[in-house]
């Protein structure tokens, strides 16, 4: 319930209205740990929501990522993929598993800044940076852990 509630404010704030559709697809999306795709939404949704379609999952994913509520991630071969995260993360993409795990790195960031003062850029505030890291995974077994 207080998860709801959360989404609701989130919403509000963002200007928009705390539609069915609306909350349960950022429900979903927040829920779910690995980046869904819109099918993968629509997938986990459908049988509770039977009203809610694929394109209005899409269209409201959309929305949510235009209102900076949702990040986009783009995979190496163009499926777009969801993100609840919205704080300075990297990603690395899992070739061969098709698995996008966030990772934080702060000295990478540092490092990224500094090249960018060294090589004097001009008129620009860097206000986010989000690294993709596109690899395989040795053992599908193991996690991929960020230490």
């Amino acid at each position: 319930m207080q998860k709801l509630t959360n989404i609701k404010s989130q919403l509000k704030e963002a200007g928009l209205k705390a539609t069915h559709q609306r909350l349960v697809i950022m429900n979903a999306v927040k829920e779910m740990s690995d980046h869904p795709s819109a099918e993968k939404v629509f997938s986990s949704i459908k049988a509770n929501n039977p009203s809610i379609s694929l394109g209005t999952v899409y269209k409201t994913l959309e929305t949510l990522v235009n209102n900076g509520l949702l990040a986009k991630v783009a995979t190496r071969e163009g499926q777009m993929r969801y993100d609840p995260r919205l704080d300075n993360h990297g990603h690395i993409y899992l070739t061969n598993t098709k698995e996008l795990v966030d990772y934080y790195d702060e000295e990478l960031d540092t490092l990224i800044i500094d090249f960018f003062k060294r090589k004097r850029v001009n008129n620009l505030k860097i206000k986010n940076i989000s690294v993709r890291i596109n690899g395989e995974k040795l053992d599908s077994n193991k996690e991929v852990l960020i230490k």
